[in-house]
């Protein structure tokens, strides 16, 4: 196989990609590991192949589209005035060790020695090497602001590498850095940022979203991430269906109700509810046995407080109780985002028999807190606020309490996020003025993220330079990345069909499928001129050269998964009547176009 020079569409000549020496093989049925629609494209169209769980090689029509999508990444960042440079993937461990993250990043660091016994490790992200690189060059005001990228291979070892390219072990980004002396300096570098990005997508050609995020290990406070809308994605996010809130689920604020007068709520009384370890028995025996008068109990009248665990970066383990209302669950993806860099696992038997007061199914706030005889560290939903009435666990056997006050009969350690969003959910910029929107949620993939980092690292690296006044500051930064190769499988799940996929033009490997059918030599020769004349006017062109032997059919199928966005025939129309079959692969329209119009026209076609 033979690459193009260049940008078809800037460039001048192109060279023609031959199927019949294609470096590929394309395939029938969906590959077994295969989860989502993206995965079982690439592979079946002879894009990637996998090499190892959650690692892929990109095969020649694979790479010509990731170099695409690399180009137009680096292009909208050399036109806002970044500049690139590349760092090893292989670094030394102090750097690390000096931010912490040595240890923080616990066992998703791919770690190891030299032949000396030093330690080394690949790469996941780059924040420490910016900041030594500006640290050793630059040392005055006068040098900043600067905006410095790299698109770069990343090594993180997941726990669950999954679908394909989506979530890998290695992979590769672009991440970028601005370095400014002063919070104003960096909300520009950010805003700057943030308009490349939004170019950037605009150009990828699929749908995303905007979203308020958590900054999470990388610490910093502004934090936004550009979520393509997908069915398939890892991340949820919601809308408000009145005003342009939007935000992660992770960094979702509930509102927190009003403190309310509890004068007259009587004494806190526990009450005997046999059989009752589930919220659903508790409100069923509640409704039975203690009926109310204004209404009927529901779930949302409970605390229900679950017990995890937490696996701290340096290996320790804390056991954390979280108090949410009955009718929620712990999100364990909001949980964790919350507490990052620590994981979060649910609470095993060995744990409980190691806290006998812990009563399994009727555990209450009597047992909780630091200040407890358990010492396990209570953390409250913001809706359990001051005033609000609760039923929960007595902390014995079949016993729960009704009436027990939230800030009367208990206190917590401290808030968290970390129950679920649900559909309908009041919106929290609603909430804070007199608007009444509430939230639906949706499903999206991450494929950008752009922190302000603040001065955490470079406090961390003595990153100073001298103001006007000859007075040494600490530098603050930004941080910025896109999943470069993520970008291809996003773009396949905005474009296919059942046939295979469908690229838009500015990143697919050509841009016209040229098919040769039939026995007459005459058709091949025709086919021959045509990729010629196209390669010489700088249209990149995919040639099913193939010969007699392939049937006509076997040639469309793969021009359809392929997913070039132009598919030309010539074959029968030719010998017919002196035209030639042009499709477009996304409508699925055709035309007939006369041999010697057919070069003018595919080259207009394709340039605009």
């Amino acid at each position: 196989m033979t690459e193009s020079t260049g940008n078809a569409r800037t460039s001048g000549t192109a060279r023609v990609l031959r199927m019949s020496n294609l470096f590929a093989r394309t395939l029938r049925d969906d590959p077994s590991d295969a989860e989502v629609p993206s995965h079982r494209l690439l592979v079946r169209a002879g894009y990637i192949r996998r090499a190892a769980p959650g690692i892929y090689t990109w095969l020649p029509l694979g790479l010509r589209v990731f170099r695409k999508v690399e180009a137009i990444i680096r292009d909208e960042m050399d036109a806002m005035g970044a500049q690139e440079l590349q760092f090893p993937a292989l670094l030394p461990r102090e750097p690390y060790e000096a931010t912490n993250r040595w240890t923080e990043y616990g066992d998703g660091l791919f770690r190891l020695k030299d032949r000396k016994g030093a330690d080394y490790l690949l790469g996941p992200t780059h924040e420490e090497m910016f900041t030594l690189v500006v640290k050793d060059l630059y040392s005055s005001y006068k040098d900043l602001p600067v905006w410095l990228y790299q698109i770069q291979t990343k090594y993180r070892d997941e726990a669950r590498p999954r679908a394909g390219l989506m979530r890998g072990r290695e992979f590769t980004m672009k991440d970028s850095y601005s370095f400014d002396t002063s919070d104003e300096g960096l909300d520009r570098s950010y805003a700057a940022h943030r308009e490349a990005y939004v170019k950037t997508f605009d150009r990828l050609g699929f749908d995303y979203v905007i979203v308020k995020a958590t900054s999470g290990a990388m610490g910093g406070s502004r934090s936004e991430e550009f979520l393509a809308r997908s069915a398939v994605g890892e991340d949820t996010f919601v809308q408000c269906t009145t005003c342009d809130y939007a935000a992660n689920v992770e960094a979702v604020a509930v509102p927190s109700p009003a403190a309310v007068a509890y004068d007259g709520v009587p004494a806190a009384h526990a009450e005997q509810t046999p059989d009752t370890p589930t919220i659903e028995s508790l409100v069923a025996h509640l409704n039975q046995a203690f009926p109310r008068e204004d209404r009927a109990w529901t779930a949302g009248d409970t605390l229900k407080n679950v017990m995890v665990m937490l696996k701290h970066p340096d290996g320790t383990r804390e056991p954390l109780a979280i108090g949410i209302p009955g009718d929620r669950e712990v999100d364990q993806k909001r949980l964790e985002g919350q507490l990052e860099p620590i994981e979060v696992e649910p609470m095993d038997e060995t744990e409980f028999r190691k806290h006998p007061a812990l009563v399994k199914g009727y555990i209450g706030p009597g047992v909780l807190g630091e200040e407890s005889a358990s010492q396990i560290r209570y953390l409250l939903d913001p809706r359990v606020s001051e005033g609000t009435r609760w039923v929960t666990g007595a902390d014995v056997a079949g016993q729960h309490v009704i009436d027990l006050v939230a800030g009367r009969d208990f206190v917590g350690d401290g808030t968290i996020e970390a129950a679920e969003v649900r559909d309908g959910d009041a919106c929290p910029n609603c909430a804070a003025g007199d608007g009444h929107g509430t939230l639906e949620t949706a499903r999206g993939i991450e494929m950008g993220h752009i922190f302000q980092l603040g001065r955490k690292y470079a406090e961390a690296l003595d990153l100073k330079v001298l103001d006007e006044n000859g007075k040494l500051v600490t530098v603050t930064m930004g941080s910025y990345g896109i999943g470069v190769s993520r970008a291809v499988p996003v773009i396949a799940e905005d474009n296919h069909d059942d046939a295979g996929l469908i690229w838009p033009r500015e990143v697919a490997p050509a841009d016209i499928h040229l098919v040769a059918t039939g026995k007459d030599p005459d058709i091949y020769a025709a086919a021959e001129r045509i990729a010629a004349e196209l390669g010489r006017a700088g249209v990149e062109v995919i040639f099913d050269d193939r010969p007699t032997k392939v049937s006509p059919g076997v040639k469309f199928k793969d021009a359809e998964l392929i997913g070039v966005p132009t598919i030309v025939v010539v074959g029968r129309g030719l010998a017919e009547d002196g035209t030639i079959e042009v499709k477009d692969r996304r409508t699925g329209e055709r035309e007939s176009v006369a041999l010697g119009d057919i070069v003018r026209h595919l080259t207009d076609l394709v340039r605009g």
